[in-house]
């Protein structure tokens, strides 16, 4: 087991990979009540075209089949595995996102028991003809039900803007069509493919000793066996580098319009490094632009453009990566309008040193007090650690961060065929 000593926020994470190719990592933290595990797959709702394991030919499953998937592991022959972690007094749950499927509890005792649960049940999948049809039914009344969420809707009918091929512009629970396409042998063979442990990761924090964790973990594993795998082959279409569409419009019974910006990364560094220094530079330059205390958040504001639901956010990975800025409006094409002319004309803002300098330290400042938070540690760790990044180096990485980088990033990030915008507007 190896220990490695971050001194910048006083950690120490403990680590091994077994034998069958799962990456397991611990962090103590005694001075919390609780403790909290995730238990995370390399595998999202984009995975749509691979290889699957001991096989030659690509095969494309339906849309949707990973958040299927996550259902339906819950679910046993006998009971529902979330009476398990009830009875072991902890709080359980899963998500799917388009690149990763995660398992995680927490709880303030009997780690073990709870520790084994979350691996026992997610290395067990139990499919049958007759609980997939039923799920067929929950899942499409959950798709229903986002369908009529307008949040839901203007977020995906951006990224549906921004993108021609990529799977990222596909719902990430599918639609009720591509669901009922789904079958028992499918869902095997997805989860033969990527639930093997070579593919997860195992994260565990908070008031655990990490030798005798670490050997719960192993002893856990021994008694299993899988099938030796080869690397993953994923196949995903050409995308151009331009958006799909400039402007999307959606209409449906809402009280206020809204108004999305979008805007596509078509260049995604492979180097982690420069993976991580984008991320901080997209970060750092949203926070200047359309924070409360940003430039442009202030001229939306003084302009009666926005209200409380005005929000940013940037999503990059291994092979695609956007950002989505925008919220309610009375006036969502004036809103749209000053969006792209303060994105286009970022070249011109007086972003100097100084004003870097002090973003940088609120950045970090913000990262380093939600270092209290578990869930918040362990979700990230596991997420950058299948990107092949250190988390906690990563905050190093925004240390050494320099305006040289940030204003040369400036002058090329914003190219007017990136950019699309999304309506959601009354019927």
């Amino acid at each position: 087991m190896e220990e490695k000593h971050y001194e910048q926020i006083k950690e120490t994470v403990y680590s091994d990979t077994l034998e069958n190719g799962l990456q397991v990592y611990i962090l103590p933290k005694q001075d919390m009540a609780k403790s909290y595990a995730i238990f995370t797959t390399n595998y999202g709702s984009i995975d749509q075209s691979f290889v699957p394991i001991n096989k030659e030919e690509v095969v494309t499953v339906p849309d949707g089949i990973a958040h299927f998937l996550e259902h339906k592991l819950f679910e046993k022959e006998d009971r529902d595995v979330f009476q398990d972690f009830s009875k072991a007094g902890a709080s359980a749950n899963a998500f799917t996102s388009f690149t990763k499927t995660a398992y995680l509890f927490s709880a303030t005792s009997r780690i073990k028991d709870n520790l084994m649960t979350l691996l026992d049940f997610v290395q067990d999948p139990y499919f049958s003809d007759q609980s997939v049809e039923k799920e067929k039914g929950i899942i499409a009344q959950e798709i229903r039900m986002y369908d009529d969420q307008p949040d839901w809707r203007a977020f995906f009918g951006t990224i549906k803007s921004l993108y021609h091929h990529h799977p990222v512009q596909i719902d990430i629970a599918g639609t009720v069509d591509s669901i009922n396409k789904i079958t028992k042998e499918d869902l095997y063979t997805c989860y033969h493919t990527f639930y093997h442990p070579s593919n997860m990761v195992l994260f565990v924090a908070g008031n655990v000793d990490p030798q005798e964790t670490m050997q719960w973990i192993k002893d856990n594993q021994l008694k299993k066996s899988f099938e030796p795998a080869n690397a993953i082959k994923r196949e995903f279409p050409d995308e151009p580098n331009d958006v799909a569409q400039t402007k999307v419009d959606i209409n449906m019974p809402v009280s206020v319009p809204k108004a999305l910006v979008g805007i596509k990364e078509p260049q995604i560094p492979d180097a982690p490094e420069e993976f991580v220094k984008k991320e901080w530079m997209l970060d750092i330059t949203l926070d200047y632009l359309f924070s409360k205390s940003g430039v442009g958040y202030e001229r939306l504001y003084r302009e009666g453009l926005i209200d409380q639901s005005f929000g940013y956010e940037a999503h990059l990975e291994r092979n695609f990566g956007f950002t989505i800025i925008g919220g309610n409006s009375q006036e969502p094409e004036k809103l749209a309008e000053v969006l792209k002319d303060e994105l286009m004309n970022l070249k011109q803002h007086q972003f100097d040193q100084d004003t870097f300098e002090r973003i940088k330290r609120k950045k970090l400042g913000q990262t380093i007090r939600s270092l209290n938070s578990l869930e918040f540690i362990a979700s990230q760790y596991s997420h950058y650690q299948l990107l092949g990044i250190d988390f906690f180096e990563s905050i190093h990485s925004l240390e050494l961060l320099s305006y040289e980088e940030l204003d040369s990033f400036l002058r090329t990030w914003i190219d007017e065929n990136h950019i699309s915008t999304c309506f959601v507007k009354s019927e």
